[in-house]
């Protein structure tokens, strides 16, 4: 249940099972212009906004014919690319299960399985204009663990982009606060000629997450191992 609230927010009541932190989050979700913009337009969540926020700083959709989404659930980055480019073949992965998208193949599996990646490359049916990655590992509650379980999901990300990238394409990922650490950034600027970290304004200020946009893929250099952290 919820009322308005001054300055036209709109409070919602405390239910006897809702605990105070889920409260809040319903409340902010009830308020936040980018959920009822999603709404609104059809999106499936607030975070295709981050994605067309970044690309009109960046331009990495811009021609791109084959595209993966790793970490597609609920699928709103994979609208924006179907919405902006109609004709691409768009693959996507998720451990969870995500409602079918016209024109996209979504693998629900986990990214980390041995027999992901192939599996990726085989509906893809050739070689990719851009890799995305919005995936960021289940937290415990520890920043320093949480990150660190994150920035393990975006290396093995990176080395797949490099293995199924055309020479030209691109790689944004989801990284945490601080953006891709110095050990990810050296193998990033030795495969791609341009490596940025961004923030959209759609992402909340709150939130710990940067994102990291490589462009122009160099298809020559390998990617190297990231050194073991400790």
């Amino acid at each position: 249940m919820s009322r308005g609230g001054s300055g036209g927010k709109t409070r919602v009541l405390t239910a006897r099972k809702r605990t105070a932190q889920s409260t809040r989050w319903l409340e902010r979700q009830l308020n936040d212009p980018y959920v009822k913009r999603a709404k609104a337009e059809g999106y499936r969540s607030r975070a295709a906004y981050k994605l067309i926020e970044l690309d009109e700083r960046f331009a990495f959709l811009r021609g791109a014919k084959r595209v993966i989404d790793l970490g597609i659930a609920p699928g709103g980055w994979s609208q924006v690319v179907k919405k902006r480019l109609p004709a691409a073949v768009v693959v996507g992965i998720d451990l969870l299960p995500v409602d079918p998208l016209d024109g996209v193949t979504i693998l629900e599996l986990d990214f980390m399985a041995d027999e992901a990646p192939d599996q990726l490359r085989e509906a893809l049916g050739g070689a990719a204009d851009l890799v995305l990655s919005d995936m960021a590992a289940n937290t415990v509650g520890h920043t320093q663990t949480d990150h660190l379980r994150t920035m393990g999901l975006v290396e093995a990300a990176v080395e797949f982009a490099c293995e199924v990238l055309r020479p030209g394409g691109a790689f944004v990922a989801k990284v945490l606060a601080g953006g891709a650490d110095s050990d990810l950034v050296t193998v990033l600027k030795r495969n791609f000629t341009a490596v940025k970290h961004a923030k959209p304004p759609a992402s909340r200020k709150g939130s710990s997450e940067w994102y990291v946009v490589a462009q122009g893929f160099k298809g020559r250099a390998r990617t190297e191992e990231v050194a073991p952290r400790d």
